[in-house]
């Protein structure tokens, strides 16, 4: 018997130096799958292109940006008290809109057995 079909949202995260200039790169995923209880954020930041495209971006402050997402994702304590939120709360706390320098885009979503290989999947082709 194979594993059932799970209905899962995720969420590219962007690093978007300059809203005035809406520009991004994609550095991210956060996927949420209810149905399997799984919350998960993985971040593949190039530092070398966004050095390139932005020579004055303080790519530390990315990298601490996206290890927060992925503290909260997982629930860390180090996160603060969002961590502490249930999964569909942490997810919305992800996904929501906000001015920084890491972004999420907009949400999308899909159905699949397996939530981490599915997120795995996802950052390889969203950051290729």
């Amino acid at each position: 018997m194979s594993a059932p079909e799970l209905s899962y949202q995720y969420v590219v995260l962007r690093c978007v130096p300059r809203a005035d200039r809406e520009e991004f790169v994609n550095v991210g995923v956060a996927l949420y799958c209810q149905g399997a209880d799984h919350l998960a954020a993985e971040g593949c930041i190039d530092a070398a292109r966004l050095e390139a495209l932005w020579p004055a971006l303080d790519v530390e402050r990315v990298l601490e940006a996206m290890a927060f997402v992925e503290a909260v994702a997982a629930g860390d304590p180090r996160a603060g008290a969002v961590a502490a939120q249930p999964l569909t709360q942490r997810f919305g706390y992800l996904k929501a809109p906000r001015s920084t320098v890491l972004q999420p885009g907009p949400v999308h979503g899909g159905t699949t057995t397996d939530p981490a290989a599915t997120l795995t999947a996802l950052v390889a082709r969203t950051c290729e």
